[in-house]
């Protein structure tokens, strides 16, 4: 353990809800909730005014909305969230060549490391100028917890929300954690602490109390003696920089089982394309291609098929995924459906063999985790799958970007029986004026998002 609380872990308050916010000026102080927004859709963020009603992140869409009718229900735009984050890791990688991502709005950063003095006044003054920075260039608060371990610098950031930082001075752990619910522990998730909970430990200060042997008595060595140690505050993890990604995947739940083959080979060529882009943006390619299929029943198949080489080649990794299908039986209904690469390369074999037309007993067949899964006949190839029909008209979902020729930018309110409505605002206006046109009117199309601060 260090002697200094020099780990910082920062933690973006309601990140995608808050870019959300300030992008759209007439959001500012108003419930917003993002997430899929169809029969099945789940939260991925509430804003703060959401959270007040019992809304939460992996809340189902349908009682979000039964609890707080009145919000912002919008899409997620991954694209704007990535730009924003890339802007908040850039501020961190400034203070230490040690940072650790977790997530888009997530991570840890050993300050040591980057040369600030294990003193707590420069530690908390780093913080400090960190969470101006970050308002500064993205008009977003963020909140850091510091600590002298991982562990305790995540419990302080969230003790910190929103919009704070909360420092835990070296001999002041156990002081913190004891009133603490037991699943504050990293490893202790429903089944652990229902186990603790039946013996009569539901707090981090009766895991200390209990004692390591009862730890090991109740979990077993490993997991008994780490949930013991963590208890005492003692986190020896280091901050790892540039943890490795070892899988880049896609899925996509349906409001409607799909039945129809065609219309599921359809979406799997979709998915293995969008995968593919995903793959290229980080600069990677893989070797095992994995198709997931989510049936009507909630049951959940994986299968995979391992390459001669990494690719990166969106035909090679779309006919491996149709290969996969073709072994799966889709008729009763399917509810999801994914398309991931695993065994990820920072380059590409170009000479692939000829990897779609390679009899399969040159390959490495599929395998899943119960072994080789037996591949089709080999034969002429299915034919192709019809082009997915363009649709007559823009699909207009709640919370995209729009621009219009004669009022210029703008988002999308709502749309139905072929209108759309638009509220026209960017980032640091004042709320905007709304209209609805029509679904196919020529002026309006599809823009690029607007950085949340001007440039310039």
């Amino acid at each position: 353990m260090r002697s200094a609380p020099s780990v910082l872990h920062l933690d973006m308050d309601a990140f995608y809800a808050a870019v959300e916010q300030a992008a759209k000026p007439s959001l500012k102080g108003k419930a917003v909730i993002v997430g899929g927004l169809g029969p099945r859709g789940v939260v991925a963020t509430a804003s703060y005014e959401a959270r007040v009603f019992g809304v939460h992140s992996a809340m189902a869409m349908g009682m979000a909305r039964r609890l707080c009718p009145n919000a912002a229900f919008l899409i997620p735009r991954f694209r704007l969230y990535q730009q924003v984050s890339g802007q908040v890791m850039a501020l961190l990688g400034e203070l230490s060549p040690l940072v650790e991502p977790l997530s888009l709005d997530e991570a840890f950063v050993d300050l040591e490391a980057g040369g600030t003095p294990a003193q707590e006044a420069a530690l908390r003054g780093v913080a400090r100028r960190l969470r101006a920075d970050i308002r500064a260039a993205t008009s977003l608060t963020g909140s850091v917890g510091l600590a002298a371990s991982k562990m305790l610098a995540k419990v302080a950031s969230e003790l910190a929300k929103p919009d704070g930082l909360v420092v835990v001075p070296p001999g002041g752990e156990r002081a913190l954690l004891g009133p603490m619910n037991v699943r504050t522990l990293p490893g202790v998730g429903p089944a652990t602490a229902d186990t603790l909970r039946r013996a009569g430990i539901t707090t981090v200060g009766e895991v200390t109390d209990a004692g390591e042997d009862e730890m090991v008595r109740l979990l077993g060595k490993a997991h008994g003696t780490g949930i013991h140690v963590m208890a005492l505050g003692l986190d020896e993890r280091p901050v790892v920089a540039d943890r490795d990604t070892k899988s880049v995947s896609v899925e996509d739940t349906f409001d409607v089982d799909l039945t129809d083959r065609v219309r599921i080979r359809t979406e799997v060529e979709r998915l293995a394309r969008r995968c593919v882009t995903r793959l290229r943006g980080a600069g990677r390619s893989g070797r095992t291609v994995v198709l997931k299929v989510r049936r009507y029943d909630f049951s959940t198949l994986t299968r995979s098929e391992t390459l001669r080489g990494p690719t990166d080649d969106p035909a090679v990794v779309t006919e491996a995924a149709l290969r996969l299908l073709d072994g799966v039986e889709t008729t009763a209904g399917v509810r999801l459906l994914g398309v991931g690469v695993s065994g990820l390369a920072d380059f590409t074999q170009e000479d692939l063999f000829a990897q779609a037309g390679q009899a399969p007993e040159a390959r490495h067949g599929p395998v899943d985790a119960d072994g080789p899964v037996a591949l089709p006949p080999s034969g002429p190839p299915p034919p192709p799958a019809p082009a997915e029909p363009e649709p007559a008209a823009p699909r207009w979902l709640p919370g995209l970007d729009v621009r219009h020729a004669d009022h210029g930018p703008g988002w999308v309110q709502g749309s139905g029986v072929g209108r759309v409505t638009v509220r026209f605002e960017v980032p640091g206006s004042k709320p905007g004026r709304v209209r609805t046109f029509a679904a196919d009117d020529p002026a309006l199309e599809p823009a690029d998002p607007l950085p949340l601060v001007p440039r310039g």
